[in-house]
């Protein structure tokens, strides 16, 4: 299937669809995974960033000043935070996946909640026009492609 040629109303039908499904034929090795994530990112109390030495250099070298959601210097709201672009609640077994991780401030990260990847980018497109197309450069394309193959 190439995800290139759907519309976004597709995109979703297809994401939650795989989501769904998938969800149901979760693994032990898929809860060790999302256990080890929890420990990478919340160890010692931290609900956004981490305090593991390994997850503070994961946000540093993967992020810069500014959220590319909001543009906003993070110093300035609040500091940043790793958000999933998959969200854990529907795909845990991804809750590792470094592909499916990013930097946004907090703020932008409690706008979007939940969302599913293009639930947020149609958000967007409605609330925040401006940011749309900065916003696409991040889709996680492999992620959701590898979606399909395991369907």
């Amino acid at each position: 299937m190439n995800l290139e040629d759907k519309n976004l109303e597709d995109l979703f039908k297809v994401a939650d669809k795989v989501g769904k499904k998938r969800y149901h034929k979760l693994t032990h090795q898929d809860l060790e995974d999302y256990r080890k994530f929890d420990h990478w990112r919340y160890v010692n109390g931290s609900a956004e960033c981490g305090t593991t030495q390994q997850s503070k250099d994961w946000v540093r070298n993967n992020s810069d000043w500014h959220c590319p959601v909001c543009g906003s210097r993070f110093a300035d709201v609040g500091g940043r935070t790793i958000d999933h672009k998959l969200p854990r609640s529907q795909y845990p077994w991804l809750s590792l996946d470094f592909r499916n991780l990013w930097v946004i401030c907090r703020s932008c990260n409690r706008e979007k909640g939940e969302m599913h990847w293009y639930e947020y980018e149609h958000y967007l497109f409605i609330h925040y026009p401006d940011h749309y197309q900065d916003i696409q450069l991040f889709r996680p394309r492999q992620l959701l492609k590898s979606l399909k193959a395991n369907q």
